[in-house]
């Protein structure tokens, strides 16, 4: 009989096994942005940025509100952000065809690039650690991932676009 007790049952995760799976997700998220944050450095951005290109990038023309559903920010947070990566190249913004008070995102071609850019060092970090961990972990992984998010923030994953690189208009 498997003793219940044991380090491999999660119903019954000790203080010390719960406070190692939280330094285990800062570190991880730590070094996972570490590669992304150089790349951003160089061109003086930061994680904001990233995080609007790459929404951008998987939602071409997504309005600022669904971006900002999104991001769980301020209009003035993103105002900030946005009106550099409009300035800089980054982003284009147009006027709603049958809403002309909607404002639409989408990357320009050097958005494009840098988005490209950011996802790629980041899907290496995955790859490398999904080959090791194994498809049982990273079937593993995902349960756990999703359900540390709150039920609000559940449709704003959309798992039918998981595969489907971001699209250029």
């Amino acid at each position: 009989m498997t003793d219940v007790k044991t380090h491999h049952n999660p119903l019954f995760l000790r203080e010390d096994e719960l406070r190692y799976s939280i330094e285990l997700l800062f570190f991880a998220y730590r070094d996972f942005t570490a590669e992304a944050d150089a790349i951003l450095e160089k061109r003086e951005l930061g994680r904001a940025h990233h995080r609007v290109i790459y929404f951008v990038g998987r939602s071409p023309e997504i309005t600022v509100s669904q971006l900002l559903s999104i991001l769980n920010i301020t209009k003035q947070s993103l105002a900030r952000v946005l009106n550099r990566l409009v300035e800089d190249g980054y982003v284009m913004l147009e006027q709603g065809v049958t809403d002309k008070r909607q404002r639409l995102l989408s990357l320009t071609d050097k958005g494009y690039e840098l988005e490209k850019e950011l996802t790629a060092v980041q899907k290496r970090r995955f790859t490398r650690a999904y080959k090791t961990a194994g498809f049982s972990a990273v079937e593993g992984f995902l349960d756990v991932m999703r359900e540390m998010l709150d039920d609000d923030t559940k449709p704003l994953i959309r798992p039918e676009q998981a595969g489907a690189p971001p699209q250029r208009r």
